[in-house]
């Protein structure tokens, strides 16, 4: 397994960005969930308002973790979360939606300035819980996407594909955005006619045009595909039922991430119908055996530190250069945008052919 300093990425272990960390019906009722990212154990849960929270996992008075736990009788008589506060299973201490003690019911003493749990921003949307993750604790630089269609009519919503833990580091997953090359073998794409990429800021963008033999038979696949940051995918799919993809992979340690994919359909009825919902069900599990092919190559590689890189690969490079902004000081991003910021064409494609033959 390889760790962000074997790929010299930058200053901090974990990237800065909006990131999925759980599937919002995980969270039933006010049962807080226990989750690990970013190197660190940590507990979800939903206030009786229906708000939700993110805290460190363990009480600071003696270290008890906050979630794991059924026997006590704190969980027993449901008092648990308590309005939008949360209460330890051990000794009953409450801390508040602010991450701060509010309660220490047995005893008289003022709660010490220091009985505080840490705490990070989420929003709930597109059926996902998100969390801004920044290692020095400052403020979101760019918005959660807004997943506009998750709520309109004709599009029938996804169901979430978890997928689990992959021992992989996330440039590796990165690296896809500007490969090329992987798309015949893998995905079994045949005349490639467009393949380029725009760097922009926090943005990537792939565009891709080519036969493809799964997901839309004999007809062109045409995507438009893009990350938020280094942690959320998005492609827009042309066809009969447009649709969007939504691919999103969360750092639970360094070299080990967890996965979520999911889709969107559009179908002819406002109100989609129990037919429209199960075409887009078949559609989100083609999809789904799409991405899977990626997710096999992933499990079973070894770490990638140096490509060995050759002409029609793609400019996996400059995808690299970009990736760096999130793992270095906010002060920097600017310095490895402007390295790559623009539209950079991949040859070795019908549209774009090799300008000589190279020996």
């Amino acid at each position: 397994m390889a760790t962000t300093a074997d790929y010299g990425l930058g200053e901090q272990v974990f990237p800065r960005g909006w990131f999925m960390i759980a599937a919002a019906a995980e969270l039933e009722g006010t049962k807080p969930l226990a989750v690990r990212f970013f190197g660190r154990d940590r507990v979800l849960y939903r206030g009786e308002s229906g708000q939700v929270y993110l805290v460190d996992a363990y009480c600071p008075h003696m270290g008890a973790h906050l979630a794991k736990n059924e026997t006590s009788f704190v969980i027993r008589d449901n008092e648990h979360v308590q309005g939008d506060s949360i209460r330890c299973p051990y000794h009953g201490w409450r801390f508040g939606p602010d991450g701060k003690c509010n309660q220490i019911p047995y005893s008289p003493q003022r709660i010490p300035a220091a009985a505080k749990l840490e705490n990070w921003p989420v929003i709930e949307r597109a059926g996902c819980i998100w969390m801004w993750h920044d290692p020095e604790g400052l403020e979101p630089e760019y918005d959660l996407p807004p997943f506009e269609e998750y709520d309109q009519p004709h599009w029938v919503k996804w169901e979430l594909d978890r997928l689990g833990e992959l021992t992989s580091h996330p440039v590796e997953i990165l690296d896809n955005m500007a490969d090329r090359a992987h798309f015949e073998p893998v995905h079994g794409n045949d005349a490639v006619d467009v393949f380029e990429n725009d760097f922009d800021g926090h943005r990537v963008v792939q565009r891709l045009r080519a036969g493809h033999r799964t997901l839309q038979g004999d007809a062109p696949l045409e995507t438009d595909t893009w990350y938020t940051g280094p942690g959320i995918l998005q492609s827009r799919m042309s066809g009969q039922f447009p649709s969007i993809i939504m691919i999103a992979h969360t750092p639970v340690d360094d070299g080990v991430v967890k996965v979520w994919h999911a889709l969107l359909v559009k179908v002819p009825n406002a109100e989609p119908t129990a037919d429209d919902v199960a075409m887009a069900r078949a559609y989100q599990a083609a999809a789904c055996a799409a991405f899977a092919q990626d997710f096999e190559i992933w499990s079973n590689k070894k770490p990638c530190v140096n490509p060995m890189a050759v002409q029609g690969d793609g400019p996996i490079g400059k995808l690299r250069i970009w990736y760096r902004q999130f793992y270095n000081p906010r002060a920097r991003a600017e310095e490895f945008q402007k390295r790559v910021n623009g539209t950079h064409v991949t040859r070795g494609t019908l549209s774009a052919p090799f300008e000589q033959k190279v020996a």
